[in-house]
């Protein structure tokens, strides 16, 4: 029987432990984080009813589907989002959730594009939303779950752009294009990736004159500080309702960061943004890197009042938004953040004495039950070997006993990365060992600081 090829779908991706460590620590941030403001967990299937996903994100997401038809005759699709699962699951059980509800959801989704940097046909997101309030205090709170996320995972230079699609609907009324706004709102959606003469064809492709498309970059091409371009907003929505509306939800977002101490340079009206998806009704958000601006967005999202109404008749108004996770570690691995050779764990334990095997696992709970991870080496091989394996882990410290220190209750602990070691007493106290691994693990944590 011939061997078949090992390999993966283009756009489909392996994980090893090297890709994984990273991956999950910053899920289990994201959890954290959203933990925090009170969003709780929920999953859905990855299989929805084809009726449920089409239609409701945009031509390209319809396009981009993984669809068939099952064993039960049923025409399926694979999720392309987190988004629209949600508002369906919301309006199937929010009677017993009640409203508002806050959820997040860590889960791979899937779209058939052109795999590219930062782009695969499955990846994770890491969604958090509010249901069933059209408060603008999510709107901010949503702002905030955002500025800190990007904090706790030790990013510095990033800023979240934001816009609000009632503003843009006013626009688009005042031009006379409300039945052109999908075709406009896409094009515009594309301005920073392919510039204004291309959004310009585009716009005119759809049926806009020279001087409506003119109208539309001048708009995306608004720049300012906040309060600058609050000010320009205003007087051009000035006795649109849905406008006015639209500005003073983007005066009081913006007020309430900076009351809340978010720096301003984290932060910034953009008229631009619209976000490609049909759903968005109110603010929108898009998050870049001030150090890779050319990634794109790694955390967007915004405000859906409408999307649940297309499975029941209860109004349930959204908002969230969503970390990219496979965008940002490409980001972040471009960026040389990500280490080589992420630690699976603090210590190592080196088995010399196949006789002291019961010693070797004796001394692994004295580690972790000080807090600490280990792993006890499992076949008594060569020193060198051993600490050569515990290297390509990345372990920090290692613990070192022969028969003779087991025989005497002592062992050697080697701070791997300072290569100096020191021994103690650890059978009669074990306090003793807890107390020099904490003093070798600060100096760890000096060097890998320094």
């Amino acid at each position: 029987m011939a061997l078949i090829e090992p390999r993966t779908l283009k756009g489909f991706r392996d994980f090893l432990p090297a890709q994984m460590i990273p991956r999950e620590k910053l899920m289990e941030t994201a959890r954290t984080v959203y933990r925090r403001y009170g969003f709780v967990p929920i999953d859905t299937p990855a299989l929805e009813l084809l009726e449920v996903l089409t239609g409701k994100g945009s031509e390209e997401t319809d396009r981009q589907m993984y669809h068939f038809t099952d064993a039960g005759g049923r025409e399926v699709g694979m999720r392309f989002d987190l988004t629209v699962p949600f508002a369906r699951f919301a309006a199937q059980h929010i009677n017993e959730l009640g409203t508002p509800f806050k959820r997040y959801h860590i889960a791979p989704v899937w779209r058939g594009e052109t795999p590219q940097a930062g782009r695969f046909r499955e990846f994770v997101q890491c969604d958090f939303d509010t249901i069933g309030t059209t408060g603008v205090v999510s709107d901010i709170e949503t702002a905030l779950v955002i500025h800190e996320l990007l904090q706790a995972i030790g990013i510095d230079q990033f800023q979240i752009r934001i816009n609000n699609r009632q503003v843009l609907a006013a626009f688009l009324q005042a031009q006379g294009l409300e039945n052109s706004s999908t075709a406009v709102l896409r094009a515009l959606d594309k301005f920073e990736k392919v510039g204004g003469d291309q959004v310009k064809k585009e716009l005119e492709n759809a049926g806009l004159n020279a001087l409506q498309a003119d109208s539309v970059l001048a708009l995306a091409a608004m720049r300012g500080s906040n309060d600058e371009l609050l000010s320009q907003l205003a007087t051009m929505v000035t006795g649109n309702e849905i406008g006015e509306q639209g500005v003073q939800r983007l005066r009081d977002l913006t007020s309430a960061l900076r009351a809340a101490g978010v720096p301003e340079s984290r932060y910034r009206i953009d008229v631009s943004i619209a976000r490609g998806l049909d759903y968005y009704t109110g603010v929108v958000f898009e998050t870049t890197l001030g150090e890779l601006p050319s990634i794109g967005s790694i955390c967007s999202g915004g405000r859906y009042d409408n999307l649940a109404g297309l499975y029941t008749k209860q109004y349930l108004p959204g908002i969230g938004a969503s970390l990219g996770l496979d965008r940002l570690l490409a980001a972040l691995e471009q960026l040389g953040r990500i280490p080589k050779q992420p630690r699976s764990a603090d210590v190592f334990i080196a088995l010399f004495d196949p006789n002291g095997i019961n010693d070797y696992f004796r001394l692994a709970s004295i580690v972790r039950a000080a807090g600490w991870s280990a792993e006890v080496f499992p076949e008594s091989k060569k020193l060198a070997q051993q600490l050569k394996y515990a290297d390509q882990r990345g372990f920090r410290v290692a613990l070192i006993a022969g028969s003779d220190e087991l025989a005497k209750g002592t062992v050697q602990i080697k701070d791997l990365m300072n290569k100096i070691s020191t021994e103690v007493e650890w059978r009669e106290n074990p306090e003793q060992l807890s107390q020099a691994l904490r003093t070798m693990m600060r100096l760890s944590d000096d060097t890998l600081l320094a």
